[in-house]
């Protein structure tokens, strides 16, 4: 349990500093694993980050990411991670635009 703890703590020091993140590596798009969520959002694979990036924040909806991540470079990001990616300036590719 101990190192579940360990491994969370890390995995969120890491996401704190998303400087110099790598729109280009590939990435992992993995569903929650609560049932409630199931069927809504299944397990995709992207060429690029920033293609996962814009799947799942201009795609899918908020509540069906949950407990859902995205995986580059054996990093781990969550919703706010994967938001934060897609509205920095350094994203590479052209958002949708805003509703309103």
């Amino acid at each position: 349990m101990a190192n579940d703890v360990q491994a969370v703590n890390r995995a969120r020091e890491q996401a704190q500093d998303l400087s110099g993140f790598d729109y280009n590596s590939s990435a992992e798009l993995f569903p929650s694993r609560g049932k409630k969520n199931s069927g809504t959002l299944k397990y995709r694979r992207f060429s690029t980050a920033a293609e996962a990036l814009r799947f799942a924040v201009e795609e899918i909806p908020p509540p069906a990411l949950t407990g859902a991540y995205l995986e580059v470079d054996e990093l781990r990001l969550g919703f706010r991670e994967m938001q934060s990616l897609y509205e920095n300036a350094a994203y590479p590719l052209t958002r949708r635009a805003a509703a309103g």
